[in-house]
């Protein structure tokens, strides 16, 4: 697969989480560091790498474990948004983002955002929704919209305290965006129905219809029985090679015990090292092959997709 154009740089924090989940492509939990935290000055290379080549890049995501373990997660955001890149932040929403300290330092770079906007004010002298705020988007991992099946995923309890952290980026005027999961065997027009029912509820701006706002993410299993992707399969399923992740981003990890991070092919793959491209950017540009099962399973069958 080539590099098209990379329109998304994603960034592993760590694999550290504050919680286990069932079913963790990643295999993220509270005592996996295998891909250790992510520095400002580690985030710094690429984002100068970036700029030096001219790369398109519109987009930094990042993604875990949970980000906001990595205690520089806030700065890592602020070093993204004063570049002028549109931030998307994969988390689950529980303890680590509901911090006190955490949620202040969200709040002030929120309100940097606003400034940097010279938002205009209403009638009534309030600010109005910032369009640089708007460039800062959490996308929340809630696996189902009912407690009972998220926490099958997640571990007891996980529901209420995730949407205790919804919450809280709703009344602060936080965009939030949701991932969901498809394994649990129903249609997708119920699926939508139900997470729209719930945002409804909750009263968060969410349009569960727009797949850009609520991502349904098919399930992963490297043991699975899967056909081999030839070039002869786009026109058989009528696809593009160009809708596959690879084709436009990759993702900075940092392997414990390494001098310095290395780019991924893509955020599926983070341990195995066929899928390592080296260094830098320069290095990632080469072409991948889609010898995987997620590169089937995920990408090219299910539709998926990590980037907005």
């Amino acid at each position: 697969m080539r590099l098209d154009a990379l329109d998304t740089l994603w960034f592993n924090t760590g694999t550290l989480c504050n919680i286990e989940c069932a079913n963790c492509y990643i295999e993220s939990s509270p005592l996996n560091d295998r891909l250790v935290y992510l520095t400002p000055t580690d985030v710094r290379l690429y984002l100068d790498e970036i700029a030096v080549h001219g790369l398109p890049t519109r987009e930094i995501g990042f993604t875990g474990g949970e980000p906001f373990m990595n205690p520089d997660m806030v700065q890592l955001l602020r070093e993204v948004l004063d570049r002028g890149f549109r931030a998307l932040v994969l988390t689950n929403a529980m303890q680590p983002l509901q911090r006190p300290g955490v949620q202040a330092a969200l709040i002030q770079l929120r309100d940097e955002l606003a400034r940097a906007s010279a938002a205009p004010t209403a009638a009534n002298g309030s600010s109005l929704p910032s369009r640089q705020a708007a460039r800062l988007v959490f996308r929340v991992s809630l696996d189902h919209y009912t407690e009972a099946l998220h926490d099958t995923e997640r571990g007891a309890g996980s529901w209420a305290v995730a949407l205790e952290g919804m919450r809280w980026l709703s009344r602060e005027g936080f965009s939030i965006d949701v991932a969901g999961r498809t394994r649990w065997g129903e249609a997708e027009a119920d699926a939508r129905s139900g997470y729209a029912d719930l945002f409804a509820r909750e009263g968060f701006g969410i349009d569960a219809s727009d797949p850009a706002h609520l991502v349904l993410f098919p399930e992963m299993d490297e043991k699975a029985d899967v056909p081999e992707i030839t070039v002869d399969c786009w026109g058989i399923l009528g696809k593009r090679p160009s809708d596959v992740m690879c084709a436009t981003s990759r993702m900075v990890v940092k392997r414990r015990g390494a001098d310095r991070p290395t780019v991924l092919a893509c955020t599926l793959l983070p341990y195995d090292e066929r899928f390592d491209l080296g260094p830098t950017l320069a290095d990632a540009a080469q072409d991948v092959p889609l010898n995987h099962p997620h590169c089937a399973k995920f990408c090219v069958l299910g539709g998926g997709s990590c980037s907005s």
